[in-house]
């Protein structure tokens, strides 16, 4: 088990980093996102589910907190919450996407009445 964990609740905001293997090499992928729910204690099934927005779709990922794959946590930013599983957050944030799509389309939209006669192009004085 680990000893080097910092101390994570629901709410915060984590930076994980985990190592990839490619081929013959090894990298590190960083995932950046908010604490939604921590399980199975501290043991060494512990999980920790961290969810980030990348380009307005809601990403979660589930990392085992001993796997060796992992090669650091740090927390970002403290928040306190009154809940210990935050998955109400994921509706409330596709509520709040789907509110600024609404506005951006009655933006785009042109108005026009029903039943209202769409005029005729001019003609050209050329002809």
């Amino acid at each position: 088990m680990r000893t080097d964990l910092p101390e994570m609740r629901p709410g915060d905001t984590v930076r994980v980093y985990q190592k990839i293997k490619e081929g013959d090499k090894e990298r590190t992928a960083r995932f950046e996102g908010m604490v939604l729910a921590r399980k199975h204690g501290s043991g060494i099934t512990a999980t920790v589910t961290v969810r980030r927005v990348i380009d307005g779709v809601g990403v979660e990922r589930i990392f085992p907190i001993h796997s060796p794959l992992i090669a650091k946590i740090d927390v970002l930013r403290r928040a306190k919450v009154r809940r210990a599983k935050l998955y109400y957050i994921r509706d409330k944030a596709s509520r709040e996407v789907r509110k600024r799509m609404k506005q951006v389309w009655r933006e785009a939209a042109p108005r026009t009445r029903v039943g209202a006669e769409v005029p005729e192009p001019a003609e050209s004085a050329a002809e």
